[in-house]
């Protein structure tokens, strides 16, 4: 963009945290409902709706000069109805070197390049601190709750569970749905349960454990798995204390 934008909303729960995050406060004008970092933030923020369910006449009603979507978390049809309200910047992550770079890229669209290349670089020093070998145990990473979903190939909790040493049991494109009977085939060695989207809890466990009573089941973070912005420099950390109670 030939200026840096002074209007913003942003649709994506984890990008939302990163406008924020380079001090973007005042040019955020609406989020999503499903926002919710920083927690003393957002609560000021107008929600236009849900990243699949957005309420387009609220957004063009405040005017935005900026939506940020993404190409995974937004509907579509939606998206090309804001490109007819103001130009829209969509990313599209599956790793990493995905999320670095788009770091980067919204801090160049919004200008604040220099403090997103700060950032990018600290989330990469933060991941050097992993480990690198292999652990040797299969996982099955759960999103969803009748139907079960889980985490396949060629997502960012894959890449993710990759820079754990973990291998995923399931090599399915993208998000797909399982049955008991397919997981208790698939014999993973861990069963990780994600806060999110759906909020699996203790009461679930129980439910994993009679269907696979030989493999761990635990309860994980989803943002750490899969928000991409600026939560990522807590990511490792979390992945280092997961991977002491597994080994």
């Amino acid at each position: 963009m030939a200026h840096a934008p002074k209007r913003i909303i942003s649709i994506v729960p984890s990008q939302t945290e990163l406008l924020f995050y380079l001090g973007l406060d005042k040019n955020i004008i609406g989020i999503t409902k499903f926002c919710t970092h920083p927690h003393d933030k957002v609560t000021t923020k107008i929600k236009v709706g849900g990243t699949k369910q957005l309420n387009i006449p609220l957004i063009r009603q405040l005017q935005p000069d900026l939506i940020i979507a993404n190409k995974e978390e937004n509907e579509r049809a939606q998206i090309e109805e804001l490109m007819n309200i103001c130009p829209v910047w969509i990313s599209d992550i599956n790793d990493l070197q995905g999320a670095v770079s788009m770091i980067k890229s919204v801090g160049e669209v919004v200008g604040h390049k220099t403090a997103a290349l700060t950032l990018g670089r600290a989330i990469s020093l933060e991941f050097d601190k992993l480990i690198k070998t292999p652990l040797n145990m299969r996982v099955a990473y759960l999103i969803w709750r009748k139907p079960y979903m889980v985490a396949g190939n060629d997502t960012f909790i894959d890449s993710m569970l990759q820079r754990c040493g973990l291998t995923n049991v399931f090599d399915s494109p993208r998000y797909p749905e399982v049955n008991a009977e397919m997981l208790v085939a698939a014999n993973p060695d861990i069963v990780f349960l994600s806060s999110e989207p759906y909020p699996f809890g203790d009461k679930h466990t129980k439910e994993f454990k009679a269907m696979l009573p030989n493999a761990k089941i635990i309860l994980v973070d989803g943002e750490m798995f899969s928000w991409y912005g600026s939560r990522l420099l807590q990511s490792p950390a979390y992945f280092l204390s997961l991977i002491e109670s597994l080994t």
